[in-house]
């Protein structure tokens, strides 16, 4: 799932209803019936497979997860929704294995009304029917044991298309001047069991074979293709192709007025973009993308995309960027559509990203499927890798590894704090899920599966990556099943090293000295607040001296020093002795350089000796530093000015985020101190920006196309007094002319204040 940058709004009370079953039916089975529907119960964490043979349902209120003596096996899933009253109705039919002795059923409904009367476990009513709304969980109590092996589980319910974006809810949209409802699920992480009572947690796989009825003229689409559809007046009912295993969140439904765009991969998949009515041309860019992410995965993962299809719909209400459903993508439409005339740059390339990346969720995450939440960080993590791997490949001018270290200087300020958590966060509580769809989650944990893949080099990792979907397709892992295959496939002691990643929160800074001839590094953890934490890594080091085909690879023991020998000759003679540690930031940790280490790299800087990925670690490094006072602000200044003649997107886009910080800080200062600082940052955005200029040239790069609104924006917030008329012109311009080209796309994402005079 694509990380949303908004909230998803507030969640309404929690309100389910059991229909209580007639008179005749209870009479009919001779004995006493309970329903009752519980409130609040305590937050325990449970083993989820001891059998209940006995006892009342209560034993199950509060449970971490649900018990595994009964799990499902296949749904026969029947939805009727009623777009003008927002309502559905429907029934499910479950093929169930039951393992151990017990007369408990016990699964997952929320916001559902259950006709009492209509369920049955084979032959047999439920004497109890409790409802524990806290949890989420509905538990059926028999009279007696069930008999082992496989059974029916069958009920009807009805609920309501909400509008809060989760569960199954309800869209709106324009169509012929005229405001219509379209139907959506919106599933992780734990809401299809506002759709249908289900064993809603992701170990629990099954097969699903559904059927809607819908109004005949729209579009109903799901998970797998169509089989057949009948109509009968008003209405037709459509039955879908069974799917393979899969985990309820994964299971998805859109019905609305769509036109599409279509593609075919190398292996003759079938991939659509889905659309409003009149927007199926900006779909081509996505189905591009789509079409290429499963080509290279298919190769990469050397697994073939296993479903018929792949549907990518662009859905008006939606409280994700984006979100993987097995077959069947939903997107907002910012993150899937592109209009040549009116999108930006930037959005292209964000959209590349959100394809990619909810494609690499089709093998890692549905195809092969976390054990449990606390295994969150191998869905997203690995999707945000993917998805950088995948549009490196499609787009290399776009240089976005460079952009990468955003995302991974984003996790290290998180993870600087105190009150951060390690990237495997146990969960004791459905509840608690949603608190982990972090920066953490998604930049950390993509962070550290680069650190690994770059230790053990790409074409290992590569191969282990395919053994493992071999492994587990279909069924579901834990982070420890990851390390044990990759510990097979590379010899490495991968879960030594990566453990110290995973279960611990922060990481460390290196710490090197020159030693005579040779370098001592030793590390310590780094807290932005400079509190001294315990903290300790196995540390992949990359280093390299002088030029970049003199890397050097090593682990840094926990609490060893270590001591590099020199690369580069006699220092004492002088000469190219720069040493860089960190080669490209793809180690997920600071480096704290002496002075004279600090110095060269200074020197290596501004003769251009220094890779762009480099460039920005140094930068970032030394400014966490002078936040922490572990560096002071003058050495972090005296970096800066060695950036001046900078033209790079990904170099100067950081260079705008730390010099923002440094003009917020300094504006404490004396005016005239705060002057100076803002008259030297000013000197290094002003050269690149007045090469770019305010319009676009032909030919002009995507990145130099991004980097014009970024550089404009920041000269307008240091107060350039010649940027911001300039920009309150072409505003004016723009106000009266909507089809001017004084601000085109990208240029508007600039902020230009509100003057009623000149600036």
């Amino acid at each position: 799932m694509a990380p949303s940058r908004a909230g998803a709004g507030a969640v309404l009370p929690v309100v389910v209803a059991l229909l209580l079953g007639v008179v005749a039916a209870a009479a009919a089975t001779g004995g006493a019936r309970k329903m009752a529907s519980h409130g609040e119960g305590a937050n325990l964490k449970a083993s989820p497979g001891a059998p209940a043979a006995g006892g009342s349902a209560d034993q199950f209120r509060g449970k971490a997860r649900l018990p595994s003596f009964a799990a499902p096996r296949r749904y026969e899933l029947f939805l009727r929704p009623d777009l003008v009253a927002c309502t559905f109705s429907g029934s499910v039919s479950i093929s169930v294995a039951v393992s151990a002795p017990t007369r408990f059923l016990v699964l997952n409904a929320l916001d559902l009304s259950v006709n009492r009367a209509s369920i049955r476990f084979q032959a047999l009513e439920p004497t109890e029917v409790v409802f524990f709304k806290d949890d989420g969980v509905l538990v059926l109590g028999f009279a007696k044991q069930l008999p082992l092996g496989e059974g029916l589980l069958k009920m009807d319910f009805n609920g309501t298309l909400n509008d809060q974006m989760r569960g199954f809810y309800r869209s709106k949209y324009l169509y012929k001047g005229k405001e219509r409802n379209m139907a959506v699920t919106q599933f992780e992480s734990v809401d299809a069991r506002r759709c249908f009572p289900c064993w809603d947690e992701p170990a629990f796989k099954a097969k699903f074979k559904l059927t809607l009825e819908v109004p005949s003229e729209l579009v109903a689409l799901s998970n797998m293709p169509v089989a057949n559809a009948t109509f009968a007046g008003p209405l037709k009912t459509v039955r879908y192709q069974e799917s393979p295993r899969m985990s309820t969140y994964l299971v998805a439904i859109v019905v609305g007025l769509f036109e599409y765009v279509e593609g075919m991969t190398t292996k003759g998949t079938r991939v659509r973009v889905y659309t409003q009515i009149g927007k199926s041309n900006q779909g081509k860019f996505a189905l591009d993308v789509g079409v290429k992410s499963l080509n290279l995965y298919k190769d990469y993962f050397a697994t073939p995309y296993p479903l018929p299809k792949l549907d990518m719909v662009a859905i008006p209400d939606f409280a994700p960027g984006a979100m993987e459903n097995y077959g069947l993508v939903t997107y907002r439409e910012v993150a899937l559509l592109f209009d040549d005339k009116s999108s930006s740059a930037s959005s292209k390339q964000n959209i590349a990203i959100t394809v990619a990346h909810e494609l690499a969720h089709q093998w890692f995450g549905n195809l092969v499927t976390m054990e449990w939440w606390t295994h969150l960080w191998l869905n997203e993590g690995f999707a945000t890798w993917m998805s950088h791997l995948a549009v490196d490949s499609f787009f290399p001018q776009w240089n976005i590894w460079a952009q990468f270290l955003d995302r991974t200087t984003t996790a290290l300020r998180l993870d600087s704090l105190e009150a951060s958590h390690p990237i495997e966060v146990e969960i004791h509580h459905a509840s608690e899920v949603d608190q982990i769809f972090d920066a953490i989650s998604y930049d950390k944990g993509a962070s550290v599966i680069r650190m690994l893949q770059s230790y053990l080099g790409a074409e290992r990792f590569q191969k282990a990556m395919a053994s493992y979907m071999k492994k587990y397709a279909y069924s579901n892992a834990k982070t420890e099943d990851l390390w044990a295959v990759l510990e097979k496939e590379t010899g490495e002691s991968v879960k030594d090293l990566m453990t110290t990643w995973t279960k611990q929160k922060g990481y460390p800074v290196i710490n090197a000295k020159i030693k005579g001839n040779d370098i001592e590094i030793e590390q310590a953890q780094f807290l932005l607040d400079r509190s001294s934490g315990s903290g300790m890594w196995i540390v992949p080091i990359t280093s390299g001296c002088g030029a970049y085909d003199t890397q050097k690879k090593l682990l840094k023991l926990k609490r060893d020093k270590l001591v590099i020998g020199s690369q580069c000759g006699d220092r004492k003679k002088g000469g190219n002795f720069w040493t860089k540690l960190n080669i490209n930031g793809t180690g997920f940790y600071r480096v704290k350089y002496d002075d004279e280490l600090a110095a060269a790299l200074q020197n290596a800087l501004e003769t251009k000796k220094l890779s762009l990925m480099d460039k920005i670690g140094i930068m970032d490094d030394l400014y966490a530093l002078s936040i922490a006072r572990q560096q002071t602000f003058a050495s972090l200044l005296h970096l800066l000015y060695g950036y001046r003649g900078e033209a790079d997107y990904s170099v100067l886009s950081h260079i705008n985020t730390v010099t923002t910080s440094i003009a917020k800080i300094s504006a404490d200062a004396t005016p005239a101190l705060a002057g100076d600082v803002k008259q030297l940052l000013i000197k290094i955005l002003l050269s690149p920006a007045e090469k770019l200029g305010w319009d676009p040239k032909k030919g002009e790069s995507h990145l130099d196309v991004m980097l014009r609104p970024l550089l404009l924006t920041a000269l307008v917030q240091l107060g350039h007094g010649r940027t911001i008329n300039e920009g309150v012109r072409r505003f004016n311009i723009f106000t009266r002319d909507r089809g001017t080209s004084l601000l085109p796309p990208d240029t508007r994402k600039g902020r230009i204040p509100r003057c009623d005079a000149e600036c």
